[in-house]
C-alpha cells in the first residue's frame, strides 16, 4: 500500500512521457473492444444531454492481464493489455503493473470498511465472485489545457458517477474535480475538491448504491478545466463478471424494498461502456 500512495508523483513523468508522444504513435494503441489501450479527446461523452461534445480528456486503460489463450480471456472485459514499445516509454509496463497491484490492496481495504458500514462481514467483498477475482481497470487521464464553459456544453470531463463499487482517484496539484453532494437537487450546486497529497480521493460507484439500496449513493461528479494541462489517475473497481448486484440483506425491508432489480455485472458494464464510449468502427481510417 505504501508504493501506491506515494507512486503517483514518481511515475507522473512517465504517464507526461507517453501522452506527450505524437498522437499516430498513440492511435496505434487505440482501445480494443476490452476496454485496453488509448483513448482519444471526445472520446467519451459522459453527459450527453448538457455536452456539445465528447470530453476534452484523453486517456489510457490497463485492465487485469489475462493471456490471449486463457479461457478467462472470453470474458468482456478480461484480456491481455496494449502495452506501448518500450523504447518510447521505458519501464511503463512494470510501473503500471506494480501500481495495478497495490491499488487493488488498497481498494480491498476500503471495502472491508464499507462492508462493516453496512453490517456485513468484514470479507463480505472479498469472495472470488466479487472482488477475489474482480474487473479492476486503471485510467491514465490527461487533460488538454482547455478552459470549459459548463452553460455551453463544454467539459473536461461530463457530470457522470463511476460504474462500479468505488474508484480510488490520484491526482496532480492541478484543480478541476467537482462533487455535487445531493445529485437530486434542482438546481445540482457544485463544489471543488482540493487535490489531496499523499492519499487517494475515493468516488462511491452506481454499483455500490445498488448494493446498499441508496443508503450509500454514487458520487456525481465533473470535471472543468481551467486553462492548465492536467493529469490523474482513476483505479475503477468493479466485482467478477458473472457477480449479480443485487440488494444487500441488511440494506433491505418491508419498509424499504428493494430500489433496483438484480443485475449481472458484466451486462450492467458492457452497456454503460457503450452508452458512453465512440464506436471504435469510427477511428478505422486512423489505424495503421
Amino acid at each position: 500500500m505504501e508504493l501506491a500512495r506515494n507512486l503517483w508523483m514518481k511515475f507522473l513523468p512517465k504517464v507526461k512521457q507517453f501522452f506527450n508522444l505524437p498522437i499516430s504513435e498513440k492511435m496505434k494503441l487505440l482501445r480494443n473492444e476490452k476496454n485496453r489501450g488509448y483513448t482519444p479527446v471526445l472520446d467519451e461523452t459522459l453527459d450527453p444531454g448538457n455536452q456539445v461534445n465528447g470530453d476534452y480528456k484523453e486517456g489510457y486503460y490497463i485492465g487485469v492481464e489475462v493471456p490471449e489463450g486463457d479461457p478467462e480471456a472470453q470474458n468482456p472485459f478480461y484480456g491481455p493489455n496494449v502495452w506501448p514499445v518500450e523504447d518510447h516509454v521505458p519501464g511503463w509496463r512494470q510501473t503500471m503493473e506494480k501500481f495495478h497491484q497495490e491499488a487493488l490492496d488498497v481498494a480491498k481495504a476500503v471495502a472491508r470498511i464499507i462492508a462493516l458500514a453496512l453490517g456485513l462481514e468484514a470479507d463480505f467483498f472479498d469472495k472470488p465472485e466479487m472482488l477475489g477475482e474482480p474487473i479492476a481497470t486503471l485510467r491514465l487521464l490527461h487533460y488538454e489545457g482547455r478552459v470549459s464553459d459548463p452553460l455551453n456544453g463544454i467539459y473536461g470531463a461530463g457530470a457522470h458517477s463511476d460504474f462500479g463499487l468505488i474508484t480510488l482517484l490520484a491526482t496532480d496539484d492541478v484543480i478541476g474535480l467537482q462533487i455535487c453532494k445531493d445529485k437530486d437537487a434542482k438546481p445540482q450546486l457544485w463544489e471543488y475538491v482540493e487535490p489531496l497529497k499523499g492519499a487517494f480521493i475515493v468516488n462511491l460507484g452506481d454499483m455500490l448504491e445498488r448494493w446498499s439500496n441508496c443508503i450509500f449513493k454514487s458520487t456525481l461528479h465533473r470535471v472543468l478545466g481551467n486553462g492548465q494541462e492536467r493529469y490523474s489517475i482513476a483505479y475503477f473497481v468493479e466485482p467478477s463478471h458473472d457477480c449479480v448486484v443485487e440488494c444487500l440483506p441488511t440494506c433491505k425491508s418491508e419498509k424499504n424494498p428493494p430500489k433496483f432489480p438484480p443485475v449481472k455485472c458484466r451486462a450492467y458494464l458492457s452497456q454503460r461502456y457503450k452508452e458512453t464510449h465512440a464506436d471504435l468502427n469510427s477511428y478505422k481510417s486512423h489505424q495503421t
